[in-house]
């Protein structure tokens, strides 16, 4: 199976600079951070370990039209969860889309286009303010697929799991937005993972020219913070993990 990766931008597409690389489960890299007009270098903005990071993690409403790296280095992140998020039967299904700059805030405009069709009148306004503040307003938008021709290929091949392989790849897309969300989150960048599928699903083949196969799964806005979510509510974990021994 093959991977495909679209990045749309007004500009060409750009050849990358490096890989990331893991190291006893931490992420550490060097990038390029502009301050004030001033290009700087910044040795291992990614410096939390795995466990960290994940705690770290939270869902941001409030970003703005920035980022503290540059487009190579978001595709790097997004590269480096493809190349190493497991999947089911190595089937590697995830597709992703990476649209930044007026490609992402025609994504936003799409969804409010198809939404102000069914929402009524009353309650459109707010649904608008909503996705301006929270999601058109960042600096980015990755879209998460799966590729049904693969779960196909492999509900043929394999007909005693044939039930299972759908779910096996929603969970698959569930690791790798958890990945991408991660690492962007320790670089700096605050995301919400949204789902607006199956309203825009069409108008979005359309504008991209998508394969008819994939299948949109989620929706993740990105940008700079510009303020911090509140408290997170954690449910007892003895109510949620049993150990036997």
């Amino acid at each position: 199976f093959f991977f495909f990766f679209f990045f749309f931008k007004q500009k060409t597409a750009y050849e990358m600079l490096r890989s990331l690389v893991g190291s006893e489960m931490c992420i550490r890299d060097r990038y390029q951070r502009r301050v004030h007009g001033t290009t700087i270098k910044e040795q291992t903005i990614m410096t939390r370990n795995f466990k960290d990071a994940l705690a770290h993690r939270r869902t941001y409403y409030n970003i703005a039209n920035s980022s503290p790296i540059s487009d190579n280095e978001i595709k790097d992140i997004i590269d480096h969860a493809v190349k190493h998020v497991p999947s089911a039967f190595n089937s590697q299904s995830t597709r992703i889309v990476l649209l930044l700059g007026e490609q992402h805030k025609r994504l936003w405009d799409i969804t409010k286009e198809t939404l102000k069709k069914i929402v009524p009148e009353e309650a459109f306004n707010a649904t608008e303010t909503k996705i301006n503040n929270s999601f058109a307003s960042g600096y980015g938008t990755i879209l998460f697929f799966e590729d049904k021709k693969v779960v196909k290929h492999l509900q043929e091949s394999f007909p005693t799991y044939s039930v299972k392989f759908p779910l096996w790849s929603q969970q698959t897309s569930a690791m790798h937005q958890l990945a991408i969300w991660t690492m962007l989150e320790d670089v700096g960048l605050g995301a919400s993972l949204q789902h607006y599928n199956p309203l825009i699903d069409e108008a979005i083949r359309s504008e991209w020219n998508i394969d008819p196969e994939w299948d949109l799964i989620a929706q993740m806005p990105f940008g700079t913070p510009t303020q911090q979510p509140g408290p997170k509510e954690i449910s007892p974990l003895d109510k949620r993990i049993l150990v036997f021994k």
